[in-house]
This record gives C-alpha cells, structure tokens and sequence, in this order.
C-alpha cells in the first residue's frame, strides 16, 4: 500500500486524518483515470476537510457542486467536475418543461465555462404514461436547442442514466442505447451521458460491453457498489479494476466521479475507492 494510504488507513478515527494527510505532498496517481468525488455522499464530513482531503489522495474534481461553493473547491486546487441543474423528475422529455429546463441549462453552461469546467448535468424527466419514442423526441428537440450554445462556450451536456427499478421509479433515460439514441438524435459532440456504472448494472448489466458499444456517447462516469450502493470492495459484485481498464483501452477521457454512500469510516471507503479504481 502507497505511504500516504497508510497513513491514512491507519490514523485513529475523525476529521484529523484530513490534516494529517495534509502534512505529506498530494499523492500522485498514475493518470489514466481522472479521479472525482460526489461530496453528497459525504454530507457528514466538513466541505473543507473533504476538499483537503481529496486533493492529498490525488482527486482532482468533486461532481454536483453549486457556484457559491466553487471558490473553496478552487481554494483546494480542485475543480466541479459536473455542474447541476434542474430536478430528475422534471426532466426534457416534456415539452411544457422545456423553455424552463433550457434556461436553467443556459445559465448552468454559463458559469461553468466562466469557471472553466467541464460539464452540465441534465435529465430526461420521468415517463408516467409517455412513451419511449416520445420522450426521445422531446429530449432531442430541447437538446438541439441548446446544443449550439454549449458547442461555443465548450461545456458538455451529460443526460444522466438512472436505473428506474429500484432508485428512480418511471425514470425514462434507463437504458444506455435509449441515451445513445438521444445523442443520435442531437447529434452534437456537446451532448453524451453520463454513465453511472451503479444503476446500469442494475437495469441492464453487461458493463464493460456496453461502455465498447457507446464509448461515442460516454461523457463521464460514475462509481457504486451493487448491491447497495456503497464501497468499491469486494464485498459487492462489479469488478472495477477491469471496469476502469477498459475505459482506458476505448480511449475514455473524461471523469470518474465516485458515487457511493460510504461504509465505516467515510474517508477510508473513499481513499480505497480511488486506490481500487487508479489502474
């Protein structure tokens, strides 16, 4: 085990374990997979001594974080890897959300590329009696409409993929090719996915493969245990190591931000995630 992991695994419980990382240079990763956090995860951890604390295990970014609070990620050396906007539920699969969806996006890819981040979450909306083909319209048509924005300021738009049999009931954007259809659709290299390894095990299986398949539509990616939703051990089924390798042999570019409700001490799940996931 790296030194610094060492110290951190074996340093006796509480936030102290943040500063005394602190006192060693930040950790440095291989650089194959770029490394993000999403601090909801971590509610009961002070926003500071989290920030600290990823930037000494050699995480780069946090995902879901608001503007007022990008100034103490920046303090960190860290940036938001995925900027939020909007609700699941009211998503663009209806066109009575679209002109207030668009705005918020708008102001959303504004403020990120100010800041000179990444990436703007969206979502579909949930079904409740629409079809599929439907949605898939809608979506494409309010993403056409804001694609060209986010093509001049260089922010890229994420539709999320939830699972809609246990997490999000009735949720529309399930199933990787429906997303990739979307995408399709768009057709803006400033419109992709975010895959979320944890939901789609669930709703689809067949990772690895299916990331090959749509590796076009990939624009991040996050991290959970199934079942459960916590650490990246083996105490659950999916194999990441394999998981992240593959990311790097289709030429995958963009984050790993890891998504888990942490088990035991919080810091520790998520210096072994990063560590389990650094190939």
């Amino acid at each position: 085990m790296p030194r610094k992991e060492s110290i951190i695994a074996n340093a006796a419980a509480g936030w102290p374990r943040a500063a005394q990382a602190q006192e060693e240079a930040p950790m440095q990763r291989k650089g194959n997979i770029k490394h993000s956090v999403c601090q909801w995860c971590y509610n009961n951890v002070p926003f500071e001594e989290l920030c600290a604390f990823a930037k000494e295990i050699g995480i780069e970014a946090m995902d879901l974080i608001k503007p007022a609070d990008w100034p103490v990620l920046q303090k960190h050396g860290l940036i938001c890897s995925m900027t939020p906007c909007n609700s699941i539920a009211k998503g663009l699969n209806r066109v009575e959300n679209h002109d207030e969806c668009l705005a918020n996006i708008r102001k959303a890819i504004d403020a990120t590329a100010e800041a000179g981040f990444p990436n703007v979450i969206c979502f579909s909306g949930n079904r409740d009696g629409m079809s599929d083909d439907e949605g898939l319209r809608n979506c494409a048509a309010a993403l056409k409409r804001i694609a060209p924005y986010a093509e001049e300021k260089g922010v890229t738009i994420c539709m999320e993929l939830l699972n809609s049999k246990i997490n999000h009931k009735g949720y529309m954007c399930d199933r990787t090719a429906w997303g990739a259809g979307v995408c399709k659709a768009v057709g803006s290299p400033r419109v992709k996915l975010l895959y979320d390894i944890y939901h789609m095990q669930i709703q689809e299986g067949d990772v690895i493969a299916t990331l090959q398949e749509f590796r076009d539509y990939i624009g991040h990616v996050h991290t959970g245990g199934v079942p459960g939703r916590s650490n990246l051990d083996d105490a659950q089924e999916l194999n990441y190591p394999a998981i992240m390798k593959a990311l790097v042999k289709m030429g995958y570019s963009g984050y790993v931000a890891h998504e888990f409700v942490p088990r035991g001490e919080p810091l520790d799940a998520l210096a072994a995630a990063a560590r389990i996931c650094d190939i």
